[in-house]
């Protein structure tokens, strides 16, 4: 299929899950993350659900993360107006956000970490295919920060959903992820 079809298929299929339900699954994700071996990180890039888009719950993630890594930096994004650009803003406990575009809280904050300093990125989606290529909301911003990124920087999904087979409008400058997590099985590419 391609990414316009599955993203109208997958908002709607998330959607449909109720509260408790939404709940549940995002206990299955952070059961399935505690499982996986993940290397040693130090930045983190990750970005703030959406829940009027039932959006999985990112803060349990980071939560954990940091749990094992408690000098972990984590880093939310920022997109500027004027050039559309991503940029990944350093945050702590005191950092204030805000709604901005697209009902995405951003961080007050503004000391910039660099894409080329990441280890770890948590990629918003609403589906992926069998080799890790994601559809996003459509608007590009992760996969031009991603491709600055370093090649070990580990790029790693959550989907209530599994795989499909394939996203057949793939653009060249589309990034896969190293991992995508799913309630019930964790995918590697």
């Amino acid at each position: 299929m391609i990414k316009k079809e599955l993203r109208s298929v997958y908002k709607e299929k998330r959607m449909r899950f109720s509260h408790s339900e939404k709940t549940k699954l995002d206990d299955l994700l952070l059961i399935q993350l505690q499982q996986v071996s993940l290397p040693f990180v130090q930045r983190l890039f990750c970005y703030w659900p959406i829940d009027q888009y039932n959006e999985p719950n990112t803060h349990l993630f980071c939560d954990f993360i940091k749990f094992r890594n408690p000098e972990l930096l984590i880093a939310y994004p920022r997109i500027e107006p004027a050039t559309g650009k991503m940029t990944a803003i350093i945050t702590n406990e005191g950092t204030s956000f805000s709604r901005k575009a697209f009902n995405v809280f951003e961080p007050e904050g503004n000391v910039i970490m660099p894409a080329g300093e990441m280890d770890l990125v948590i990629v918003p989606m609403l589906c992926f295919d069998s080799k890790g290529f994601r559809v996003g909301y459509g608007k590009g911003y992760y996969d031009r920060f991603l491709k600055d990124c370093r090649k070990e920087c580990l790029k790693i999904g959550f989907s209530y959903f599994g795989p499909v087979d394939e996203i057949t409008d793939k653009h060249e400058f589309d990034v896969p992820l190293d991992l995508c997590v799913t309630p019930h099985n964790t995918y590697v590419f």
